[in-house]
């Protein structure tokens, strides 16, 4: 294990005061051939990519617009999820440099994901540091570094015995960014505007999981994915980030009536993506539109948080600890519009034991965050208030001396009247609380696979896997197939139940068949649920040193290279064993074929490990 450089971050508070730590690589990866990547904007500040380490590499943003760009509505809808929030974990085997910067990184096995690096989409790599020997106990605060469109927005690490946990984790705010407001420009109330180019007359959208590239998207009350819409003339508010739920739509404005509305439409929600092999940053909330420059900005969405030990503690008295992933509240408007707010993020939590002190309880949450509200007595635009984030368990959900929060935010007040006005922004969407998934229902995967490979030996195929971490592990099953359609099992070992430490298992297909096979690796856990794995295509075409001759030929052949250790047999076309006399002398056969009826054979020479067929000829 490497002995990572944890930096302190140092602020401003009435005085320099210490307040987190932070441990994670970055970098973004702009190429994929095979196990290869090929990356920029590296960031080593606070840990390094090193052999022999893992990293996380996942899918931040695809091109998952598809059609849904035209200026009504239905702008920024999901097409298609593509591989947006998918990732894995994998070991690092090689780390090329240019001026000591990391320039490429080689992993230890083939990704079982496809990844997309295309200009509107963003992959990157974060390093996963492994602390403690084996226990480790936190000396203060943590956090990540912020999205900023390439890198950041995710803290993970791993404690393979027991994690303490004395103080507070938090990627609060760290996730995708939210809009520019504006300032000074003004006009009639507009519903109708959904896209524009910056022009000072409607504020920024969020961010979410599609890159923009488009100029011409950047303003106007259309949501972008889970990037809430910035607000409209006049006065309008933004659109709140979305997650598992989707984000609340900003305040209809200054002088907008009825169903006419000139708010940012709230971030798309994701529930029905999300699970322990797909999560997502907390989406941008779209800005206010002012025109007294007294509007606000959209929050920011919340990070992403992965953590696995075997056992997380709390000792002592401490009132406290929170292990926190909320969307950012956004600040509050004079008389113009006020800005969405962040949608929370995600948590993942992969921990077989859960030891919580009565006295110093654990408060895992990933709320949405408040929308602005409109500081003024007549209604503008309050700010939508951001989806809900996810919290996923690997066991069912803790409940002892520990609370799990996934809370819509509120939408802001339209003006400053106790209680809001009836035009009051859109709070979160769905139900609060409904982002909380645990081990009971669809938590992390059973195994977390770091590789599986096949490869061709002399006379076998050698098959070998390994498993970073293990729940409820029964057995792992490889098959094969010729044509990649049916399959047939050719080896079956049992799994270590349940596990933290890294498992290798090794097996042989003695043999093989010729031509070009398919292995493939599934794992069963105590319940009879099983899942697929990666696949790998192995050619196997045993070059023969048997010599068979003549062929064609009337009435014997002769096979040299042979003895009566192996198994020789002539089959017709439909793969029919034919009944002839095969005599054996020192190194080589004769076999009579004077009583087949003319034309083509097949010779199948088989020993224990494989087999091969000859084609001959009755004249």
């Amino acid at each position: 294990m490497k002995n990572i450089s944890l930096i302190i971050i140092l602020i401003a508070l009435t005085g320099s005061e210490l307040i987190a730590q932070r441990v994670n690589a970055y970098a973004r990866v702009t190429g994929i051939s095979g196990s290869s990547l090929t990356i920029t904007n590296v960031d080593e500040s606070d840990d390094t990519f090193e052999v022999g380490e893992r990293l996380i590499i996942m899918q931040m943003q695809d091109d998952v617009i598809g059609g849904n760009t035209n200026n009504n509505s239905s702008f920024g809808n999901l097409a298609s999820i593509a591989s947006a929030g998918l990732f894995e974990i994998r070991t690092i085997s090689a780390v090329t440099e240019t001026a000591g910067i990391p320039a490429s990184i080689t992993l230890s096995g083939s990704l079982v994901n496809t990844y997309n690096t295309g200009a509107n989409s963003r992959v990157q790599i974060i390093s996963f540091p492994q602390l403690g020997a084996p226990d480790y106990t936190t000396t203060q605060d943590m956090t990540t570094r912020n999205w900023n469109g390439n890198t950041g927005g995710v803290f993970a690490f791993e404690v393979t015995g027991i994690l303490t946990l004395n103080h507070n984790i938090s990627a609060n705010n760290s996730g995708f960014r939210g809009g520019n407001a504006d300032g000074t420009n003004s006009g009639s109330c507009n519903s109708s505007t959904y896209i524009s180019a910056a022009s000072d007359r409607f504020a920024d959208k969020g961010e979410g999981i599609y890159t923009n590239t488009n100029a011409n998207w950047i303003e106007a009350r259309g949501k972008i994915l889970t990037g809430g819409g910035g607000g409209n003339e006049h006065n309008g508010g933004g659109g709140g980030g979305g997650n598992y739920t989707a984000g609340g739509d900003g305040g209809r404005g200054w002088n907008c009536s009825g169903v006419t509305s000139a708010g940012g439409l709230g971030g798309i929600g994701l529930s029905a993506h999300i699970s322990s092999s797909r999560i997502f940053l907390g989406g941008g909330a779209g800005g206010g539109e002012g025109n007294n420059n007294v509007s606000s900005a959209g929050g920011n969405g919340g990070g992403i948080i992965i953590l696995r030990a075997n056992e997380l503690r709390t000792t002592g008295t401490c009132g406290q600890r929170v292990i926190s992933a909320n969307g950012q509240n956004s600040g509050n408007a004079g008389n113009d519009g006020a800005g969405g707010a962040g949608a929370g993020g995600s948590i993942l939590i992969n921990v077989n034991n859960w030891s919580i002190a009565g006295s110093c309880g654990v408060l895992v949450r990933s709320n949405g965050g408040n929308g602005g509200i409109a500081n003024t007595g007549n209604a503008h635009g309050g700010g939508g208030g951001g989806g809900q984030g996810v919290v996923i368990y690997s066991i069912t959900q803790p409940t002892t001396n520990t609370t799990t929060q996934t809370q819509n935010g509120n939408g802001g007040c339209d003006n400053n009247s106790n209680p809001c006005n009836s035009n009051t922004s859109g709070g979160g969407a769905g139900t609060s609380g409904s982002g909380i998934i645990d081990g009971a229902t669809g938590g992390p995967l059973p195994i977390e696979l770091d590789y599986f490979n096949a490869v061709k030996l002399h006379s076998a195929v050698a098959l070998e896997w390994r498993t970073f971490s293990e729940i409820n592990n029964d057995f792992f099953t490889v098959e094969r197939s010729q044509d990649g359609y049916k399959w047939t099992d050719i080896i079956r070992i049992n799994g270590n139940g349940t596990s933290v430490e890294p498992n290798t298992y090794n097996g042989f297909d003695y043999q093989p068949l010729l031509g070009t096979s398919y292995y493939r690796l599934k794992q069963t856990d105590f319940d009879g649920n099983f899942t697929y794995h990666s696949m790998h295509a192995v050619s196997f075409n045993r070059t023969t040193s048997f010599q068979v001759y003549p062929n064609p030929s009337k009435d014997k052949i002769t096979v040299e290279g042979v003895n009566n250790s192996l198994d020789l047999k002539i089959i017709d076309l439909l793969g029919k064993e034919i009944d002839v006399s095969i005599v054996f002398n020192e190194n080589k056969s004769v076999i009579d074929i004077r009583n087949l009826n003319q034309g083509v054979y097949f010779l199948v020479i088989k020993d224990n490990y494989t087999q091969e067929s000859i084609r001959i000829i009755k004249e």
